[in-house]
């Protein structure tokens, strides 16, 4: 997945990291294309939860979203497309029009709310980005991505047991994500109390 990169002040200022528009990778050989959508999602989900390397893992990271970034409809992706695209430069404004956009035509695409909860997140507005995120899981509850803006979230507004639950099921559907790992043992202490 790709992610915008923040710089060192921003990251400190923002706190625990957040993976800022995930766009599919190149074309990469697809699990079973035979299947449909939904099967090839299932198993990318079950084969991402066992993966045995951080490297199978970002394969099958990068194949659902593939998978999650496909609307059924041309004008839709087109507007998924543009929205990624704004926020790879920068332009926060531009990617929220095209994203709002998106997710007014198309409620039920969870992709749409979820690089939308990305954009207003980069753009520093937690409430909106929240409302995002909670379509996003209404939609497709084992979207790791929106779980890891939850917990980000959680934590920086500080509700270190809400991130902690919400980092553990991230963990639980992709376990090779160090960063999720670290936030697990930084916050533990917060949430589990410290033996004596």
């Amino acid at each position: 997945m790709f992610s915008i990169p923040l710089s060192a002040s921003a990251q400190e200022e923002r706190g625990p990291d957040w993976q800022m528009a995930p766009v599919p990778a190149p074309l990469e050989p697809e699990a079973s294309p035979d299947l449909p959508t939904e099967q090839r999602i299932e198993a990318l989900l079950e084969e991402l939860s066992t993966a045995s390397s951080d490297e199978v893992a970002a394969r099958l990271e990068r194949n659902l979203f593939r998978e999650w970034s496909k609307s059924g409809s041309a004008a839709m992706d087109l507007l998924l497309k543009r929205g990624r695209d704004a926020l790879e430069v920068g332009e926060v404004d531009v990617a929220l029009e095209h994203l709002t956009a998106l997710t007014d035509h198309a409620p039920d695409f969870a992709e749409g709310w979820h690089v939308l909860a990305l954009a207003y997140y980069q753009d520093d507005a937690f409430g909106p980005a929240m409302d995002a995120l909670e379509h996003v899981l209404a939609l497709n509850p084992r979207h790791f991505g929106a779980l890891r803006g939850v917990a980000a979230i959680q934590e920086q507004i500080g509700r270190p047991v809400l991130a902690y639950q919400a980092y553990s099921r991230v963990q639980e559907l992709r376990p090779f994500d160090e960063n999720v790992t670290e936030a697990l043992k930084r916050l533990a202490p917060e949430v589990q109390g410290v033996t004596l």
